[in-house]
């Protein structure tokens, strides 16, 4: 390569998140020029209780689902370090790294290109089925967005009833719908993929998944509804001149015409036009063939008819009978078909599915399968419905149905372990998932998550078969559970020889070397740890590890430093709960106090101390180790926070102020936002689902809605609230989602224009200056993004003046479309000066270096990854040096180190490019196709995935 290193810098623009228009709005981590972020409310003084005692409280746990955490309280007896600290430190010993319950190869690469090849070439039956093996491979990865897509296309793709009942009942569980106040099971959110009704419908039309559904269509007027109705009886019910026999049941008589009621089935063909006496009868007598005079009366009209409108729901039962018994098709087609249509909450599906799995009425079972999982996770707590789901029995039955699939065994059981891992019920569901496994990836999932299971129940044998089994599957992470399972078992020196045996024989990755780590001592698991970091420093079990091994050596602060590493870039609850500890035995109550509120955030239920204590127990016991804060504290605090750029202090300071006021729903929100900001997506959908429940207006609710809709991949569904909360009131929030849903695309001008109308009509409403700051600072960037500098100045002066330390990013910004290097180096540099977290910074600060100071700028962007080894440019940025170097292997490495822990469309697509300019072809496109199983959308990549091929092709055929 013969151009310099800038124009290697340069080219990287368009995978380095800078997109022209949409940068501006686009949620990004901390430091970013564009953020959404949190803003507070008031909080207020709390009431006052005694203590109770450590014994009542854990005979007394909170409830495991609670969206709204309980009532804070101060204690008014003396607190000591034994009361905080009731198990005293942590040690070593009682630390192991988790298994993780999910698929993951030894090369993730390998394993994303070929899945992306298979989807491609695929027919459409199969399609479906490999979006779902999609799903498993993303569902270890940290963005749920790409889960969530997965889950899309295999419902798209999806071709049979069964299949589209449950991928879009996991749909809805994904936004966690039942936890929506006055929201139904079966709503319908507007589109086919998720429409219960059209759920019911075979047939593959991947075109319409995303089409309006025929629920959102103008209802007939009743009027006109009537008059068919009555047309309708009025057909049905007029007597037929051409009536040749009867049916005699009982005392009555039905009069029938032959051949219609010989054209039901062919055993009626044969009874009334066969061999048989009945053929030469006028009348039958039908009294012994299980069905009632009235029943035989609607089996006429319905051969004349073939409709069921007017039946009532007994009759129609009563003809479904009667149709299995006489093998009338068309008959148990409609009833199957019109049964189904009634099915609509969980009661009816409860009084119908025996009845539906007896008559073998598959519609009918779907129907009442969707109600149970669509009111999930609810239902698993019915005794029936578990039963149906767990027993050997209720498969049996499912199965002869033609319901009984890996599918929905893998979604129940994912719920199951997200709810209480350890229970039958969840054993249950995954041996049920075994038993329904017939893929080689399907065993690999079922046998490995229930060996985590089993190895969590302590019941260590069975946890060493499954693992083993798994592995023989050729899934090789489950070899950590084998090796685990040995050690729980006393057989430490045969897991090491496992996990050595692993390391000798397959390229060394992270979480290889931190399990071995777990069967040595001394210098030695220290090195193994010190490897794992290394290899993956996204692995928080090694930093725990020598935090805790620091405190056995009385160096508390040196371990909080150990902590910090990690919290720095990747907020955990064990992190934070670990600190906590710490914190408390240095007697820094105040940063205890911090930690345990943050971590209450994301997890409300959280125990502490190996599940000894609550949470927010430990609130009460610090509260009054502690200054006290009132409301206006509470917002100066929040303030002083913003501006240092300390996400996790901001956190700890909004559940503060919700403490007393829980239905705050724009606290919540803005909580939620900054959630986001911080990477913990579960939990701040949570936060936005509460902002949503208690909002006090009907436009705020849309607001949030909108929010739900867009962060779980429902676009159009989300503008749609937005434009019904303007047009019942203007405000900040609608304005803004709004502006965010349309700039998530490449923008024409016109469209960018009407992104900054919107942006300057959301400053036009009252808000408070938290988030003004970050409006000013999103319209900032976007006028950055259409050049007009003076504009993009102003907005960013105001962001600073109200606080919002982030503009510093876009200010340097300016100055370097300005070409004045200097003056957005220093601005980076005040940004640095005043950020708790500034990974970002010193990224971008490397931008804005001249070309005689590249060692400085390699400097800054080594401090970024030491900060924050998840950043991806610094990687791409060295290698581009050593690529301009002709140092093509260097670089080729320095990318690979990253995508080895990090699978990244950007450092995907400039290896394949690295690749592409040095011959290497067949690498070339290995790495084009795991980067677009990973955006298949990615035009940039399309294009070199199309030049790579058409090389590979010539070599071929030469």
């Amino acid at each position: 390569m013969q151009h310099n290193i800038f124009t290697s810098i340069r080219s990287l623009k368009f995978i380095d998140g800078c997109k022209s228009q949409v940068y501006a709005l686009h949620h990004s981590s901390a430091g970013s020029s564009a953020d959404v972020g949190p803003t507070p409310s008031c909080g207020g003084s709390v009431g006052e209780k005694f203590l109770h005692h450590l014994q009542e409280l854990r005979a007394n746990p909170k409830p495991a689902r609670n969206m709204l955490p309980p009532p804070s309280h101060h204690p008014t007896t003396s607190i000591t370090v034994d009361n905080l600290l009731p198990r005293g430190l942590p040690e070593t010993d009682i630390l192991e790294p988790q298994i993780e319950p999910c698929l993951k190869p030894l090369d993730m690469v390998e394993s994303l290109a070929d899945l992306y090849r298979r989807i491609d070439k695929s027919p459409e039956a199969e399609k479906s089925g490999l979006y779902l093996e999609q799903c498993a491979l993303f569902r270890g990865f940290p963005d749920p967005k790409m889960y969530r897509r997965s889950l899309r296309s295999a419902r798209q793709h999806a071709i049979d009833v069964h299949s589209k009942v449950v991928l879009a009942s996991w749909l809805r569980f994904e936004r966690r719908e039942d936890e929506l106040i006055g929201t139904s099971a079966m709503d319908c959110c507007g589109r086919n993929m998720e429409c219960p009704k059209a759920c019911l419908k075979p047939g593959y039309c991947p075109e319409s998944a995303n089409d309006r559904c025929a629920c959102l269509q103008s209802p007939i007027p009743f009027w006109d509804r009537n008059i068919s109705m009555m047309d309708e009886q009025e057909e049905c019910l007029s007597p037929d001149e051409d009536a040749d026999m009867s049916f005699c049941i009982g005392n009555e008589e039905v009069r029938c015409v032959r051949y219609k009621m010989a054209s039901l089935s062919r055993p009626f063909r044969a009874m009334l036009y066969g061999d048989f006496n009945e053929s030469r009868r006028e009348k039958i007598n039908f009294s012994k063939n299980g069905i009632s005079a009235q029943g035989m009366k609607e089996a006429e009209v319905f051969s004349r008819t073939k409709k069921l409108d007017s039946f009532d729901l007994p009759m129609v039962l009563e003809l479904l009978s009667f149709a299995n018994r006489f093998c009338c098709e068309e008959m148990k087609s409609a009833c199957d078909a019109h049964l189904a249509s009634l099915v609509s909450d969980m009661d009816l599906a409860l009084l119908l599915v025996e009845y539906a799995l007896e008559e073998m009425a598959y519609l009918l079972v779907a129907a009442c399968l969707q109600v149970f999982l669509r009111e999930l996770p609810s239902s698993m707590h019915h005794n029936y419905v578990m039963k149906l789901f767990c027993s050997s029995q209720g498969k049996e039955s499912l199965d002869a149905v033609g319901h009984a699939s890996f599918l929905l065994y893998y979604f129940l059981s994912q719920i199951a372990l997200e709810d209480d891992m350890k229970s039958n019920a969840t054993v249950m569901l995954l041996e049920r998932l075994c038993e329904s496994a017939t893929e080689v990836w399907h065993k690999k999932i079922a046998y490995h998550q229930l060996g985590v299971v089993m190895l969590e129940r302590k019941e260590y044998k069975d946890a060493h078969k499954w693992f083993h089994a798994a592995a023989s599957e050729g899934h090789i992470y489950s070899l950590l559970g084998v090796a685990r399972s040995k050690f729980k078992r006393g057989h430490k020196y045969s897991a090491y020889k496992v996990m050595s045996s692993l390391i000798s024989d397959h390229k060394p990755t992270g979480w290889m070397y931190q399990e071995r780590a777990m069967y040595c001592s001394g210098r030695e698991k220290l090195l193994d740890l010190e490897m794992a970091t290394d290899l993956d420093p996204s692995l928080s079990f090694p930093y725990k590890y020598r935090a805790v091994s620091l405190v056995e050596d009385d160096q508390l602060g040196a371990a909080i430093s150990e902590l910090n590493k990690i919290i720095g870039f990747k907020v955990s609850s064990d992190c934070l709960e670990l600190r906590a500890w710490i914190s408390i035995a240095l007697n820094d109550y105040q940063v205890a106090l911090r930690d345990v509120r943050a971590l209450l955030t994301i997890e409300p239920n959280y125990m502490m101390y190996n599940g000894k204590m609550p949470a927010d127990h430990l609130v009460e016991l610090l509260q009054p180790m502690v200054q006290q804060w009132n409301d206006a504290d509470c917002w100066m605090q929040l303030y002083d926070r913003w501006s240092a750029v300390d996400d996790i202090g901001s956190l700890a300071v909004v559940h503060h102020m919700l403490a007393n006021d829980p239905r705050k729903s724009l606290i919540r929100f803005r909580q939620s936002l900054l959630l986001l900001r911080l990477n913990c997506q579960k939990a701040a959908m949570r936060s936005l689902r509460l902002a949503r429940n208690f909002a006090s207006t009907e436009h705020e609710r849309l607001v949030y809605e909108g929010w739900i809709l867009f962060d779980t991949g429902h676009r159009e569904e989300a503008l749609e609230r937005a434009e019904e909360s303007l047009s019942i009131q203007r405000s900040f929030e609608a304005f803004f989602l709004k502006a965010y849903i349309l700039s998530d695309s490449h923008l024409d001008p016109e469209s960018i224009a009407h992104v900054v109308q919107l942006m300057e009509e959301a400053l036009t409403c009252p808000s408070d200056n938290l988030r003004k700051g970050q409006a000013f600072n999103n319209l900032g960037s976007i006028y950055a993004d259409c050049e007009k500098l003076d504009l993009a100045t102003d907005c960013f002066t105001r962001a600073l003046s109200l606080k919002h330390t982030r503009a510093h990013q876009g200010l340097a910004r300016v100055f370097h479309l300005k070409e004045n290097e200097k003056a957005a180096y220093e601005e980076m540099t005040k940004l640095i000066m005043k950020a708790k977290t500034s990974a970002s910074a010193y990224e971008k600060r490397a931008e804005y270096y001249g070309p005689n100071e590249i060692n400085m700028a390699k400097n800054d962007l080594v401090i970024a990854t030491q900060l924050d080894p998840l950043r991806t440019h610094p990687y791409r940025w060295r290698a581009a040096v050593l690529m301009d170097d002709h140092k093509e292997s260097e670089a080729i490495k320095e990318l690979t180190r990253a995508i080895d822990f990090k699978p990244d469309l950007q450092l995907l697509h400039l290896r394949a490019a690295f690749h592409d300019s040095m011959g290497d072809n067949s690498s070339a496109v290995q790495d084009c196709e795991a980067a677009l199983c990973l955006d298949p959308n990615s035009c940039e990549t399309l294009k070199l995935y199309d030049s790579s091929r058409g090389k590979v092709s010539k070599e071929q055929e030469k």
